[in-house]
């Protein structure tokens, strides 16, 4: 894959039982849910994936839920700079 013009972001993935969500940081992961439905709080799971080292999985799992962070891969745009360009 070509790296030099793709760009990404971080996913959140969270499965809780059967239900899947995703979120685009930990941070909207905590707007929807509550520590105690995680059973984890923001702090520790941001701190939980900080320390983990670069070849591990950034899986997180308890008894209630899992937590996953991964890399979702967008098309990079030109959006609005072309505009940007002509006032210059």
């Amino acid at each position: 894959m070509n790296m030099e013009k793709a760009e990404f972001r971080t996913v959140i993935h969270l499965q809780i039982g059967e239900t899947h969500e995703y979120y685009g940081s930990p941070s909207s992961l905590y707007d929807k849910h509550t520590a105690d439905e995680l059973g984890i709080a923001q702090a520790s799971l941001n701190n939980y994936f900080y320390k983990l080292p670069d070849d591990a999985e950034p899986i997180y799992t308890n008894n209630k839920c899992t937590i996953r962070k991964g890399i979702l891969y967008v098309k990079p745009t030109t959006r609005g700079r072309k505009k940007q360009l002509e006032n210059i």
